[in-house]
């Protein structure tokens, strides 16, 4: 019996070693606004940004099938300025899964304006840490990075830091080219104030609050629902300790984008003055959903 089990140890984690793959990314390319008749270019799109997102390996951690982060990109693509070459935007997302439910509670949702993309059929996708091969492939490690680091982050308190410092070395290297999106002075709502406000020790309490939401209180609501509802409105005044520091910050702007939804079902039962607390809270950090969380002290 005891070799039979040490046989079984030893599949487990043989296996667990070849899986290892951090996503599970689906991506969709919507082409209506494309000018051309040639449509089978970004069916081929789709599946090679998705293998590269899902068949490498991005970090030493080993993922088992259920472990892999669920995520999808909605490439929109707005024009075509030459063959081969395209303008797009995309929403980003990400989840992970609330312990002991079958919810699964969205981390991540941002949407990208910048993309200046060439891609040909069929073209092998090259990427490199150390070296800036491609504006597609580094702005997909980018967001490989970041989607995983923001995951990490949620299970241990900081436990993005590498692979946030990886985005911030794509960001440095992708600065030489002349795409934007990479660039302080382009927008404040890029990749590089992502990438910078992730790595900003002013905005660190954001980071913070990502772990104290997901694991003390989103993983523990099913039995703990008011204490759980006391942790995230401490998160929330943590975020206006951070937003204080700097106001309006992409990564505050980005919690909210991600969930502001979540929030409101969250309080909408409760008790009456954590209920209130929350209320106003939100509406100072985030005016513009006022009329979403105004369901919070309507009931």
């Amino acid at each position: 019996m005891y070799r039979f089990l040490i046989g079984f140890l030893f599949i487990l984690i043989s296996t667990h070693q070849i899986i290892g793959q951090e996503l599970n990314c689906q991506v969709v390319v919507n082409d209506e606004r494309a000018q051309t008749s040639d449509r089978q270019v970004f069916r081929d799109m789709e599946q090679a940004f998705a293998r590269f997102m899902n068949d490498r390996k991005w970090t030493n951690d080993n993922y088992l099938p259920d472990e892999r982060i669920d995520c999808n990109m909605a490439i929109t693509i707005e024009s075509m300025p030459a063959i081969g070459f395209y303008n797009a935007t995309v929403q980003i997302q990400s989840s992970r899964p609330v312990y002991n439910t079958s919810y699964s509670s969205l981390i991540f949702n941002f949407a990208d304006r910048d993309w200046q993309i060439e891609y040909v059929e069929s073209t092998p996708l090259d990427f490199g840490d150390n070296v800036f091969t491609s504006n597609l492939t580094s702005m997909l490690a980018f967001y490989a990075y970041i989607i995983i680091g923001l995951d990490n982050d949620t299970f241990e308190e900081f436990g993005g830091e590498e692979q946030f410092k990886k985005a911030l070395d794509i960001v440095n290297l992708a600065q030489q080219s002349d795409r934007p999106g990479w660039q302080a002075f382009q927008s404040n709502r890029n990749r590089y104030w992502l990438s910078e406000n992730l790595t900003n020790q002013d905005l660190r309490l954001i980071r913070k609050g990502l772990y104290t939401y997901h694991r003390l209180a989103m993983d523990q609501f099913e039995t703990k629902q008011d204490e759980s509802r006391v942790l995230i409105v401490s998160v929330l005044k943590d975020i206006e300790a951070a937003n204080r520091n700097i106001p309006n910050s992409i990564l505050k702007i980005s919690f909210f984008d991600a969930k502001k939804n979540e929030l409101a079902k969250i309080f909408e039962t409760g008790n009456p003055a954590t209920k209130r607390e929350a209320y106003n809270i939100l509406v100072n950090l985030d005016p513009s959903n006022t009329e979403k969380y105004r369901s919070i002290i309507g009931n």
